[in-house]
């Protein structure tokens, strides 16, 4: 971590937007659920690709071994794969938990879901459970999972401070989020300083920031510290987002 990790905390701070006009009156087009939330910085995505890489290069570069053990992974967890989609990270974290631990699948597409359920039944994973989300709210029981995992995905959440309160109370006594994202000008993601600011916003503290070349981006990980805020207290953050350029 060292002067880069300190950089990237630092320019956190800078992101927060208190003033009252970063809330917009006209909410209409925010799901309801979501409205007592500040609304999220999200620039359009210039350039780049959102594709995720099949299974077989992403076992090739070694990617869900190696976040895995920068999660510390172990048998017995209990962990929640969001926004899982076909799989891939479902099955082997379900592998690596082994039958005494427990893994939540859980997506907002029915499509998906039905895909997994199937790949779940075909190869007997007896630890897998399927759960349909909202978008702003992961829909996840309380103090129940020692790792909840982001994987190529936080990038597409439209209402994160919304989404994050919710997901905060499913963490059992010590867990931690972990996200795998990209960031920058050529890539479809969400930059680290904005992914800092807004779960510092919901009462989250970094405790790890690495990159590696087996995620083809980057992992975060994320412990809750302090009491919840209210929904009204949270404050915006701006600047720095997918494409890397600062907000006006």
């Amino acid at each position: 971590m060292g002067l880069a990790f300190a950089r990237l905390a630092l320019a956190t701070l800078l992101l927060v937007g208190a003033s009252a006009c970063d809330r917009t009156p006209d909410d209409s087009d925010r799901p309801e659920t979501s409205r007592e939330f500040p609304r999220a910085y999200r620039p359009a995505p210039q350039g780049g690709s959102a594709a995720v890489s099949s299974e077989e290069v992403r076992d090739d570069r070694n990617e869900a071994v190696t976040v895995m053990d920068l999660a510390n992974i172990e048998p017995g967890m209990t962990v929640a794969d969001i926004g899982a989609g076909d799989g891939y990270y479902t099955v082997r974290l379900a592998e690596r938990v082994g039958p005494g631990g427990r893994v939540l699948a859980q997506d907002i597409d029915r499509d998906a879901l039905a895909r997994l359920g199937r790949r779940v039944e075909d190869e007997r994973l007896d630890n897998v459970s399927i759960k349909l989300g909202a978008p702003d709210d992961p829909n996840l029981p309380p103090n129940s999972f020692d790792r909840i995992f982001l994987v190529d995905m936080y990038h597409e959440v439209e209402e994160p401070y919304a989404f994050l309160w919710r997901l905060r109370p499913a963490l059992a006594e010590g867990g931690q989020v972990i996200v795998v994202d990209v960031g920058g000008a050529d890539k479809h993601g969400i930059s680290p300083e904005l992914l800092f600011c807004e779960f510092q916003q919901v009462g989250f503290r970094l405790v790890e920031f690495v990159r590696k070349p087996e995620l083809a981006g980057y992992y975060a990980r994320f412990e809750a510290v302090g009491p919840r805020p209210e929904p009204g207290d949270i404050q915006p953050c701006k600047g720095q987002g997918t494409n890397g350029e600062a907000s006006s």
